[in-house]
């Protein structure tokens, strides 16, 4: 009976997802300068048009993702790379439309179309030019990730050990107020502490975490929100959109994470000739084999529900970070056909349907619109 009503309410609610990285995947499966981009059909990606539509997702935000490498020119052009690609899948598939507010994803819906929205992972892509802010927005990205793994011009990055701005540099101060004057929402997952509290200060509008969960599962894992963060966001009246990463998730995972990770550096490290992702990758999923790291479904809806005891059930969300996790997601929770198992998990922790539609997309689309109010371009 609870599994009978998790997937009927998979397709009646809308599902909004914050960040998916199918527009980087599609770039290193070489189809970047496509035109016609088939995704009706099982694909080995997390996301296609088959498994959105088994779990029920109607919105997930397009994650355009630039990599801290690249130069400031380069993340410019490589952005509006990624843009283009996603009006060519777009453009490539009848099921999908664009949307640029909460209300084309509603109208999408009532079409049966999935609406594909964008959102920009690392503001390197602006330069030093303020009115590329404008430019990116008018090309449909609806919030910047300020930073990804590394320090940039706008803020300290949570993954780079030198913090050399002490949080957001004087353009990254300027940059908040411009983005909450037109209406580009600010993500805070990946900055820094120092970051985060000056973003906090600074902003007169919601902020999100696009992909992120709570630090109290992953001790020292500054990736993550501590209680203070989560409860500025509901004080901001923001949204933390929570990551289904394992190692997001779970403490044991997240070590088990590390360890892989560190033995697969000191693996390149010690092969002197050069090694091929491919090659990398199976050592990875040999490794992974051999620890089995992941976590489960319930460690999902253990941030979930820790977020809701903390601060109440109108700041969460859904940001799972498929296509971006490779082989670490938790078991149950593979791929967005399977969105109906959290909804069931939901429901078998007594969780009333007004509240699970809270979480599917009420929450994300309350501070989506409260961004766009009012913007000026």
């Amino acid at each position: 009976m609870i599994r009978e009503k998790a997937i009927r309410y998979s397709q009646e609610l809308l599902i909004a997802d914050g960040h998916i990285d199918l527009p980087y995947r599609l770039f290193k499966e070489n189809l970047l300068y496509e035109k016609n981009i088939d995704l009706d059909y099982e694909t080995q990606g997390n996301f296609d048009i088959p498994k959105a539509e088994k779990g029920g997702l109607n919105c997930p935000f397009m994650a355009i993702y630039i990599p801290a490498n690249k130069s400031e020119k380069e993340a410019f052009n490589f952005a509006n790379s990624l843009i283009d690609l996603v009006k060519n899948v777009t453009n490539s598939n009848e099921k999908f439309d664009r949307a640029l507010s909460p209300n084309d994803v509603i109208n999408n819906f009532k079409n049966d179309k999935i609406s594909l929205p964008m959102g920009m992972e690392n503001g390197s892509a602006l330069g030093n030019n303020i009115e590329n802010l404008n430019y990116f927005f008018k090309r449909g990205i609806r919030y910047i990730t300020l930073t990804h793994s590394k320090n940039n011009r706008i803020c300290d990055s949570s993954y780079d050990k030198l913090k050399r701005r002490g949080g957001l540099s004087n353009f990254g101060k300027t940059l908040i107020k411009k983005m909450n004057d037109i209406g580009m929402m600010i993500d805070v997952s990946h900055v820094s502490d120092d970051s985060f509290f000056d973003i906090i200060k600074i902003s007169k509008k919601p902020v999100i975490a696009s992909h992120s969960s709570p630090r109290h599962f992953t001790p020292n894992f500054e990736r993550n929100l501590n209680d203070e963060m989560i409860k500025l966001i509901a004080v901001n009246n923001g949204v933390i959109l929570v990551n289904f990463g394992s190692s997001f998730v779970n403490k044991k995972s997240n070590k088990l994470f590390n360890k892989i990770n560190q033995l697969v550096a000191k693996w390149r490290e010690e092969k002197s000739s050069k090694i091929s992702d491919e090659e990398e990758d199976n050592y990875r999923n040999l490794l992974i084999n051999k620890y089995d790291p992941f976590a489960d479904i319930e460690d999902v809806l253990d941030t979930i529900d820790y977020i809701i005891d903390l601060i109440g059930e109108e700041y969460v969300g859904l940001g799972s970070d498929f296509d971006g996790l490779g082989n670490s997601l938790p078991n149950q929770l593979k791929d967005t056909s399977t969105y109906v198992n959290l909804i069931e998990g939901l429901l078998r922790r007594k969780h009333s349907k007004k509240t699970i539609e809270k979480i599917c997309y009420k929450n994300f689309f309350r501070v989506w619109e409260a961004n766009l109010q009012n913007h000026q371009t």
